[in-house]
């Protein structure tokens, strides 16, 4: 079932759709020494086997939060993606925990402009109220809420899918 953001099943979405970009009008929130985004303007992204990746808009983000840092990778539908150091308000800092696409591919241009950021790398994520578990693994950032149903890709054995 596919349709707005309050009744999107993954697991329906992840044998049918293949990298779809959606406009969220969710309120998403990370917090890492304090709150360092709350915005509405945010999207995300589906692509197969994988919970939902959230972009949210690089000027919203707490001054000084996002430093840019050495390195690339390349991505077959989005194109090549940059990475930046999260700096919290107190002063810490999450190594490689964000990324985007500063000339993302066609498809994509939307994103330009918007990070992503690894659940798993600041203190906490939230979707509207819910808190966000992150994907597992190293690789992948997808963000997963009690609306999201198994499997995904990201943990032991899942590379190859």
């Amino acid at each position: 079932k596919i349709g707005n953001d309050s009744d999107v099943d993954v697991s329906e979405t992840c044998r049918l759709i293949d990298n779809k970009l959606e406009k969220t009008k969710n309120l998403i929130v990370v917090e890492f020494g304090g709150i360092l985004i709350e915005t509405r303007d945010a999207y995300r992204v589906l692509e197969t086997s994988h919970p939902p990746t959230y972009y949210l808009q690089a000027k919203d983000f707490h001054e000084n939060a996002l430093t840019a840092v050495s390195g690339s990778t390349f991505c077959e539908w989005k194109g090549e993606a940059r990475y930046f150091d999260i700096q919290a308000p107190d002063g810490k800092i999450a190594t490689r925990a964000a990324w985007d696409y500063p000339s993302p591919s066609k498809n994509f241009l939307e994103l330009q402009g918007y990070v992503a950021v690894y659940p798993s790398k600041v203190e906490r994520c939230f979707v509207d109220d819910e808190e966000v578990v992150a994907q597992e693994g190293d690789f992948y950032g997808g963000w997963i809420t009690s609306r999201i149903q198994a499997p995904y890709k990201g943990g032991p054995g899942t590379f190859g899918w």
